[in-house]
């Protein structure tokens, strides 16, 4: 269980400055990168640059997460066929070697790089720079009741399973780890997330 309030008033809004802030300078800064990466996507394969994955987020309200996309343009048509080969426990769907991924697609899922665009969706408000992560609909049609309070806040682009593991982790032992990080949250949890993330990506730890 998680106790109430959860992330209301003055946390809440403590939370949404610093997101609206970072997030701000950081699509700044990283502009020139955005387009490196954009004419990288459309050089690689056909198909559009950004990818609108539809994912749950806060009171389990649909929204349109937006990424790089890594895939080939009909990845979501062939994801019946590759279900038997799902190396994840619970809730994901996850394999190594996915062959729909695309050969500048890979580069970007190891440095995480086409998480970028997510920026975006904390800026519209749909997320924040760190929380639990939003799953696809195809991974939350498969929850359990008691993983529902992870809705409760705004979905992260990263979070304690990034930097806890990431993809080797059983799924409930993720859930677990949301749970820790809304009820035990500060600023400082959030910066302290957002640093570790940085060794985490380039170490690829559980990262498929």
């Amino acid at each position: 269980e998680l106790r109430p309030p959860i992330l209301s008033g003055f946390a809440w809004t403590a939370k949404r400055v610093f997101d609206l802030v970072v997030a701000t300078t950081l699509l700044v800064v990283g502009v020139p990168l955005w387009g490196l990466i954009a004419l990288a996507v459309k050089l690689d394969s056909r198909g559009p640059v950004l990818y609108r994955d539809p994912r749950v987020g806060v009171g389990e309200r649909e929204f349109e997460m937006l990424k790089f996309r890594t895939m080939v343009a009909d990845a979501a048509g062939r994801q019946a066929e590759l279900e038997a080969r799902n190396e994840a426990t619970g809730a994901l769907f996850k394999i190594r070697d996915d062959p729909r991924v695309t050969r500048v697609g890979r580069v970007l899922r190891r440095l995480s790089l086409d998480e970028l665009p997510q920026l975006v969706n904390v800026l519209r408000g749909e997320m924040s720079l760190v929380g639990p992560r939003p799953l696809p609909l195809r991974d939350h049609a498969l929850l359990e009741d008691w993983h529902r309070a992870r809705y409760h806040v705004l979905p992260g682009m990263t979070g304690l399973w990034q930097i806890s593991g990431r993809s080797g982790l059983d799924f409930d032992d993720l859930v677990r780890l949301d749970f820790t990080y809304i009820e035990n949250w500060s600023i400082w949890s959030d910066v302290s997330i957002i640093l570790k993330t940085i060794p985490a990506v380039l170490a690829r730890r559980g990262a498929y």
